[in-house]
């Protein structure tokens, strides 16, 4: 059986269950909340997070994907707190958030740079994966690279393919941050499948941000998962249009290529002090899937088979078949 890190330690594969494919707990500029937020209160937002994921365990989630990587504030010590008081599983993940450069710790590090050595951003995912994360025991379920209005950066590009090389060695399924509307998934299945990455094992988040059924298909019949993840989110699209392109990927033969979550966080410093992300993303929480959508494909007659396929099977082939194709692959070929 597939054993698949969580920050408790691992677990079967099969006890994943139902699982939000891209959520968060904490994101943030931790220079600047560190130094100008003082309403950051540490335990007051490990208490809210502990209340949180126990109430969308409540709801009958089992597993989220936290998609917290460096570039987000991810810090893994606070998660591991919060862990430790609630029963739902929570899967770190590693990788740099960035839409245009590399953080300046690897920006001149590598062949040709200033530091001239084999590129380290590799070998620091991959080291998350295998070893742990800063230091602590929690290893890295899955990796994390991002493309955004500003496209195919140098920097951005750097990292994708490192992600890719980190992916080829560990079998650690990759996800990533897209704008749908730019239509830079596809550029982001280019760059991965140019590295030997089988887009099989990829979901390209935030699909969910259209409506133009065409493109998705486009990138779902690569293989890759469809990351329909900001429900709650109606600064964009509304519940009953996001709800529609679910439905309609659904009745054209994608239900095994689609995941489900919100993009929620428990804190963020994106908005001023005293204003809770709720005031802006309107319905935006952790059991609003439970709550709002999946009664509402219910309405529009899809199964229980089919939402347990978004749920469930999904998520668990995700990351099952990734490390499976790693179990057989020539990792001296995938490093070179």
């Amino acid at each position: 059986m597939t054993q698949i890190a969580t920050v408790r330690g691992p677990i079967d594969a099969a006890r994943l269950g139902n699982t939000l494919v891209h959520e968060h707990l904490f994101v943030m500029n931790t220079e600047y909340t560190e130094n100008y937020r003082p309403d950051f209160e540490e335990a007051a937002m490990e208490h809210t997070a502990v209340e949180q994921l126990t109430a969308l365990k409540a709801a009958g989630i089992d597993s989220i994907m936290d998609l917290t990587v460096l570039g987000l504030g991810r810090h893994i010590p606070r998660i591991i707190k919060v862990a430790e008081q609630v029963e739902i599983n929570i899967l770190a993940s590693t990788g740099i958030y960035s839409y245009d450069s590399v953080p300046f710790p690897f920006m001149h590090v590598g062949p040709g740079r200033l530091v001239d050595r084999p590129d380290p951003l590799a070998d620091h995912f991959i080291r998350d994966i295998t070893e742990g994360i800063a230091g602590t025991s929690v290893k890295a379920a899955c990796l994390k690279c991002a493309i955004d209005k500003p496209g195919l950066t140098e920097g951005v590009e750097r990292i994708m393919r490192a992600i890719a090389r980190a992916h080829l060695v560990t079998g650690a399924p990759i996800s990533v941050h897209t704008d749908v509307g730019s239509r830079n998934g596809l550029i982001a299945q280019r760059v991965l499948a140019e590295e030997g990455v089988d887009l099989r094992d990829v979901i390209v988040g935030h699909s969910g941000d259209t409506q133009d059924l065409d493109h998705l298909m486009e990138i779902a019949d690569q293989g890759s998962i469809l990351g329909m993840d900001r429900f709650g989110m109606h600064t964009t699209m509304t519940h009953d249009q996001r709800v529609d392109i679910v439905v309609r990927l659904i009745e054209r033969g994608y239900v095994d290529r689609i995941g489900l979550s919100h993009d929620n966080f428990c804190y963020a410093d994106h908005f001023p002090a005293g204003e809770p992300h709720n005031g802006v993303f309107k319905g935006l929480r952790y059991t609003y899937i439970s709550e709002e959508v999946l009664p509402s494909l219910r309405e529009r007659g899809i199964t229980e088979g089919q939402i347990h396929q978004m749920l469930v099977e999904n998520p668990r082939r995700h990351f099952e078949d990734s490390y499976r194709r790693a179990a057989g692959r020539d990792i001296g070929s995938a490093t070179a």
